[in-house]
């Protein structure tokens, strides 16, 4: 029985003390920031758009080079949107540029991380696991690799996993703010957009 217990966690370690990166510091990105202050990790993000001193205090976090966050992250959050430049961002290359034993979470999209090359980053025993609520192509066909991952290495769920009536009211408030704003004439809410076809 030891044994066994002994197995089934050889890939967990304490959050603690760890260094997490977060790549996409907007809403989802500062929330998960916040949510990780109370686990005493050191966090780095890097992002399009570097926040103010303040913001990076009151998040607790400090910016770095993606190249740097990658190399030094224990565990890496994904939480940027798919758009041009993060097709496969974490591609066969930055996949093995992530320190060995580490963790990639993706709540972002599917398609930003190389489904192969993560199969291969896994299996190699090169990365503990990927967690993730997003595949790539979506729905996942039945024969998807990251459904067969090694015992352990991934924790995969629906991507509403999370879905509340609260989140439900907070998106169905957000459109019909998105649409008056366009009814009307006026731009959208800024955090709102992710790429303006005008720029």
């Amino acid at each position: 029985m030891a044994g066994t217990s002994r197995r089934s966690s050889r890939r967990r370690t304490d959050l603690e003390g760890k260094t997490v990166g977060i790549v996409g510091l907007g809403a989802i990105g500062a929330r998960t920031a916040l949510r990780l202050k109370g686990f005493d990790v050191e966090m780095v993000y890097y992002a399009n758009h570097r926040r103010s001193a303040g913001e990076e205090a009151s998040l607790g976090v400090r910016y770095a080079r993606l190249d740097t966050l990658v190399e030094k992250s224990d565990v890496i959050c994904l939480a940027l949107p798919l758009m041009e430049g993060s097709q496969a961002l974490f591609g066969p290359e930055r996949l093995q540029a992530m320190k060995p034993g580490s963790w990639l979470v993706n709540t972002a999209r599917g398609a930003i991380v190389d489904r192969d090359a993560l199969v291969e980053a896994i299996s190699s025993g090169h990365l503990a696991g990927y967690a993730g609520d997003t595949w790539y192509p979506q729905p996942a066909p039945a024969d998807h690799p990251w459904r067969s991952l090694p015992d352990g290495s991934e924790a995969m769920t629906i991507h509403c996993s999370g879905m509340t009536l609260e989140a439900q009211d907070r998106i169905a408030e957000g459109v019909r703010e998105m649409l008056a704003a366009h009814l009307d004439g006026r731009p959208l809410p800024e955090d709102f957009v992710v790429v303006d076809a005008a720029a």
